[in-house]
This record gives structure tokens, sequence and C-alpha cells, in this order.
């Protein structure tokens, strides 16, 4: 995308300035998205001559090691060449249950070379959660490491499985041993090229209330994950880029391995869990400018204090938030110890992101917003009839379909398109949009408070009482009342030297009200230890209501 373009764009879009955009985003592939693409030459081989970095990695050990383009292709070749020796053809699911490492990235670009569908599976995921997946997309090959092999021995009809392991003794019988079939392969693989509307991933919703659906990813998707590199997350050839988020999920797989390769730049991964520590560490270790994670791994940099934070002040030129709103406070301790701009993004799995508040491009931004839709998105909100909410009016987020060139969600696998037809695809999330589009995040819509006649978001709650010196995470959900309906209820962790009372739990009621509202404050407060959250890190309050205690 040119630079004479590259910050231009202000809200309301221009829709000529829009059309421009995209045209010129096409001209950015080696291949047609229309016609015959490759997400592997894409992502990798029209990189190979520049001799460039590709990945840099730390391993569980902390050793560090870099791959390069032509290194990934080869890595990528051999085990498309694999693939093809199983049996495996273009359409055909291959699923990986890997830790963040090499092996990780060469299955998925393999996969991808040979015009197969990669899924990923979380490690963290248990049996049935891996079954239950790989069942949805009928998986005919599986790759592992021998620290998960074990999570598909109860697995009916688990197809073919290839192991990463340092001993061929610790393989199943019938497993094949992942780097020695590789070494015995040939890099010379011509990548199968297949139509924009083919499918390159098969995802699946988080399953939090109900089995998980599989949503298909088609190549043409690549168009929208370039332009939310370039976008959002402003990312520059002299950046050193680092997404914590998993591959495992769709922010790390859309945007940690395939967002930053596409634009012929190194990617990070970081194979150990999630420290303050270490973060703060690798950043400082590898001169990370440029990057990106969860409101939930933020909120535990600042609990962990400024003195920390000291270590990588004035390091950061971009830090892009996902997976859940961004309190302003975290974005006032960024500014304040950190010294850099924190942004919040907001997309889901069956979209990419959407909405954002864009490092690339010029526009107002207002704390606690989720901010604008992005090029190639039209957005609108709508009310409970399905009508177009007014300004600050709040309704629930949807994209329009036709006006959205950069959509590709056509319904979640083997389902009807229910969900998106009518014109909209309705994202199920509440929103307020001001008169300039900005877009301000109020809650899901089963998790929206009704009080006394108010509509209480939980966001709004959250953000005022993390913002109290005592309190490093909190989560609220509505209670039954016969009076009002429901009543707000703060579920919260405390900051380390403070101690659960009811002195504290008024004061942070108290609290709440002066910095909100007095409609909108806890009229219960709990204390736990830790919130339940899915394993990228979202909070689950659904299972907060399931057992609400008064």
């Amino acid at each position: 995308m040119s630079d004479q373009i590259a910050n231009r764009l202000s809200p309301p879009y221009d829709e000529a300035l829009n059309r421009f955009r995209l045209d010129k985003l096409a001209e950015a592939f080696a291949g047609d998205l229309d016609k015959s693409i490759n997400a592997c030459v894409e992502c990798c081989d029209r990189y190979v001559e520049a001799d460039a970095i590709a990945l840099d990695w730390v391993a569980l050990d902390g050793h560090h090691e870099v791959r390069s383009f032509a290194e990934l292709r080869d890595d990528a070749a051999r085990f498309a060449n694999l693939l093809t020796a199983q049996g495996i053809g273009p359409g055909d699911v291959v699923s990986g249950l890997l830790p963040r490492t090499p092996d990780l990235v060469a299955t998925i670009l393999g996969t991808l070379r040979a015009g197969a569908v990669y899924q990923p599976l979380f490690t963290a995921f248990g049996p049935k959660a891996i079954e239950g997946r790989m069942r949805m997309s009928g998986a005919r090959f599986v790759v592992t490491d021998t620290a998960n092999r074990h999570k598909l021995d109860t697995i009916d009809a688990c197809p073919p499985v290839a192991v990463v392991t340092t001993s061929s003794t610790d393989l199943a019988k019938g497993d094949i041993d992942f780097r020695q079939a590789l070494t015995q392969q040939s890099a010379d693989f011509a990548p199968v090229l297949r139509h924009g509307d083919d499918l390159m991933l098969m995802m699946a919703t988080s399953g939090t209330t109900g089995p998980a659906k599989g949503v298909p990813v088609p190549l043409s998707a690549l168009a929208s994950f370039r332009a939310y590199m370039v976008d959002a997350i402003d990312l520059r050839p002299n950046d050193v880029f680092w997404n914590i988020a998993d591959p495992g999920w769709a922010y790390g797989l859309y945007y940690a391995v395939l967002g930053p390769l596409l634009l012929g730049h190194a990617t990070t991964l970081v194979e150990g869990p999630f420290t303050v520590g270490s973060t703060y560490e690798n950043i400082r270790r590898l001169g990370v400018t440029n990057f990106a994670g969860a409101p939930t791994a933020f909120r535990l940099m600042i609990a962990e204090g400024p003195e920390e934070a000291a270590k990588v002040q004035g390091k950061l030129r971009r830090v892009s938030s996902a997976g859940e709103p961004l309190n302003p406070e975290v974005i006032r301790w960024f500014d304040q110890h950190i010294k850099a701009p924190i942004k919040d993004h907001y997309g889901q799995t069956e979209t990419g992101m959407v909405v954002n508040n864009h490092h690339g491009l010029e526009h107002p931004v207002r704390a606690g917003s989720a901010g604008y839709a992005m090029p190639g998105f039209k957005v609108e909100v709508l009310d409970d009839e399905g009508n177009i909410a007014g300004p600050n009016v709040p309704g629930q987020l949807a994209v329009d379909i036709e006006n959205s060139p950069l959509l590709w969600f056509k319904g979640y696998f083997n389902q009807d398109t229910k969900a998106i037809l009518g014109g909209y695809y309705r994202t199920g999330d509440t929103v307020e949009r001001d008169e300039l589009g900005c877009v301000t995040f109020v809650g899901r819509n089963d998790d929206v408070i009704t009080s006394s006649g108010y509509r209480i978001g939980p966001f709004d709650v959250e953000s005022a009482l993390i913002e109290h010196p005592a309190v490093t995470e909190a989560a609220v959900i509505g209670v039954p009342d016969k009076q009002r309906t429901e009543i707000v209820k703060a579920v919260v962790v405390l900051a380390k030297g403070f101690e659960a009372d009811d002195a504290l739990a008024e004061d942070l009621q108290a609290y709440v009200k002066k910095r909100l509202s007095a409609h909108a404050y806890p009229r219960i407060v709990e204390f736990t230890e830790e919130l339940p959250k899915t394993p990228s890190g979202k909070i689950q309050r659904f299972l907060l209501r399931q057992n609400p205690r008064r």
C-alpha cells in the first residue's frame, strides 16, 4: 500500500478513497485473489531473494534462533511433500497441536503450500475440546509433540499423527517422526494454486456458550489480514514485531504468523508461558518496537508496578490491544510509565479485525472506545428491530455485507447462513457510535445489565474499578433482583498489599459512585484470587452468572 495514502484517511471515511486503497491492496499480492493464489507463496516464497529474517524464536530454555524466509520455504516444501506422501491433497484439513516453535510455522506454511487447510489446536485444550474440533473439521492428519500426544489417545478414528520428538523410541505405534520424516523429503514442491474462495484455515469459535462452531477462512481473507497489519498495527520495515497471542487462536494465527509474513516482515515467537518478567526481558533483549497482546497481559504488567516497566520505557513505538475492551486506566498507565501509545482493536474469529483505533491512520482517539471501521469494512449499529440506531444509542454492532469488500465470512462450517442473512453480519456485541462514527463497546448482548431501567455495560464499571489502586482485575455481572430487575455485582482480584474486608468493599463502591455514576456502582462486591477465563485470557462472565452468590 503506497505511503501517499497510508495516513490520509480520517472519518467519516471517503468512499472513493476507500476503493482506491483496496485496489492498491490487491496489487500488493503476487497472486490473484480472485483466480489463483497460494498463501505460502504470499507469506514466504516471494521474499526469499531478499535473504531476510522471517522468524525470531525464543525457545523454552531461553536460547534465541532466527530463521530466514528461504529456510521457512524449504521446511514448508518438505512438509508439503510429506503430506502428499500421506495422501493429503488440496482442501484436506491438517490439524496442528503444537507450541510456538519453528515446527509450528513449518506445519502451517507447508499445509498452505500443499493447498490444504490448516486447523489450529491450542495446546491447553484437553482431549474433549480437541476431539470436538477435529470431528467438526474432518481432519485427515495431525501434527503434535510428545508433551501433547497423549491427548489424542482417546479420540475415535484419530487420523495419522506426526510427532515432534527428540527420540524415535518415544513414538507410539504408527506415528511418524516429524523431524526425521522432513529430512527425507525434498525441498522442492511446486505451490498448489487455489481460488480466493477456497479455504486455507478452519477455525472454531471459543465454545464458551455451547459447542465450538467451525469458521472457514478462505484465501481471500489474506487481504483483510494485510490491511490490518498496515492500517491498525502500523507495521514498518524497521520494526521488531511481537504479537504475544498464541497461534492456537485467531488473533495469534491471523496476526502473529500470517499477517507479518505477508508483509515480508519477521515475526517473533516465544515458546515459554507468559510472565511479566520474561515479557519485559524479551522486549529489551530483542529490541521489540511494535507489540500486541490482550488487556489481561497489560493489566498484569501494571500490577507488577512501574519499576519493572522502567526497563522498557521509551522502547515501544506502537502497542496494540485485542481480545477484550481496553480500559482507559491501561492507556493512561502505559503513557505514563512505558511512554508508548496503546490502542484498542476489535474483531472476531469470524471477521478478523474490523473496528480499530488505527496506529497507521490519522483520526481522533477517544479513550475507552474501540475506534472506527477499518477501511474495507462498513459497520452499523442496529436496534432491536434491525433499524440503524442514531448517534449514542446502544445497539448491536453489525457489518454491512454488501459494502464491506474485505469481509470474508460466509457462514459457519456445515451450518446454514442465517447469521449473515438480511444484509448484515451481526456480531452479538452491544455498542454505541457517535456522530463521527467512533464505536464504543458496551458489552456482549448477554453481558449488558439492566437495572432500574438503566442499561449498564460491565466494561464501564470494570474500567472504573481497576483505576482503584487496590484492584488488579475485575469482572462485573448482573444479579437478579425483584425491585431493580438486576443489580450490579463486582468480582475483584486485589493487588499485592491489600486485604479483603467490608471496609475495602465499601471504599470500592464509593469510588465507582464517584468515578462512574450512582446507578452503576456495584451493590455487591466479592473478592477472589482469580477470575475464570478462556485459555486465550478472556473473562468468562457466564460462569460467574451461574454462581452469582449474593
